[in-house]
Formats: structure tokens, C-alpha cells, sequence
């Protein structure tokens, strides 16, 4: 027996969808992002991510290893690889710590500054892509918003 549509009941609508959360929407800006600078930095033969080091060390010089993975949100092995290629390259180099002997502190080398400026015009070109539409103060809210987010998110959790 099939249950018939009462002539009174009101057709149902369809929902409208469901904007996505913004943790996925952060997380596609990030992929945009990274797809675009890998094709960007192609040529050079480095990757969105050994270019992020790169960047961190620039506004950081002589972090450790462990320093440098989580200011670049990787893990410690994972920068370890890192740093060895990077080092390999001529980008950074790595001394003992003047207060430390057993700590090694990476820092840019000629070379690794070289190769940011080199990109830096390109890179200041995708990110006008990336915020084309934003006014000037849309653009200051969206930097301190996504600083705030990201300092928040670097303290570690209670357990």
C-alpha cells in the first residue's frame, strides 16, 4: 500500500545549501595558496614549503630545527628533511649556538636571500590576486584576524 500525498500538505523545498564552515574554507585558501606557489617557485626547483622556511628564517634568523618546524607547522622529521636539502642547495647553513655548542641554528645564507628577493614581486603579485577584492581595511581586518586565529591555535591544548 503507497502512502498518497495529502492534496492540503504543502510541497516540500528544497534547503538551501549550507555555506561552508570556515575551517574548510581556510583550509582551500591554503591549497589555492600552495598550488600556486609551487607553480610559481617551479623553476627554482624549491617547494611552497621549503619557500615558507625560507621566509620564516628571513624574518627569524638562527632558529633550531625544532624552532623552525613549528613557526612552519611541520613536523620536526619532517623539517630535518628539510633543512638538509635546503642546506645541500646553499640557501641556509647551519652554526653551533654561541651559548650552546650542542644546538645548531640555521640561518640564510647570500644565496637563500637571493632567491626570496627574487620571488618576492611574483609572490606580492599572488597575494594582490588573493585579496584583489578586499579594501584596505578589509585587508587589515583579514591579516590580524588570521594572525589572531594562528597564535591561538599555537598554544598548546589543555589535556
Amino acid at each position: 500500500m503507497t502512502a498518497r500525498p495529502r492534496p492540503d500538505a504543502a510541497p516540500a523545498r528544497p534547503l538551501p545549501p549550507r555555506p561552508p564552515s570556515l575551517l574548510y574554507a581556510v583550509k582551500q585558501v591554503e591549497l589555492a595558496v600552495r598550488a600556486h606557489l609551487d607553480e610559481l617557485l617551479r623553476p627554482s626547483g624549491i617547494t611552497a614549503l621549503q619557500y615558507t622556511a625560507l621566509t620564516v628564517l628571513d624574518r627569524r634568523d638562527g632558529l633550531t630545527t625544532a624552532e623552525l618546524a613549528r613557526s612552519s607547522f611541520v613536523t620536526p622529521q619532517t623539517m630535518g628533511d628539510l633543512v638538509t636539502t635546503l642546506e645541500r642547495r646553499g640557501l641556509i647553513e647551519r652554526s653551533p649556538d654561541p651559548g650552546n655548542r650542542r644546538r645548531l641554528l640555521i640561518g640564510l645564507t647570500e644565496a637563500g636571500h637571493d632567491l626570496l628577493a627574487g620571488f618576492e614581486g611574483a609572490v606580492r603579485a599572488l597575494e594582490e590576486r588573493m585579496v584583489g577584492d578586499l579594501s584596505a581595511g578589509e585587508r587589515a581586518a583579514l591579516a590580524d584576524s588570521l594572525n589572531r586565529a594562528r597564535a591561538a591555535l599555537a598554544v598548546e591544548p589543555a589535556r
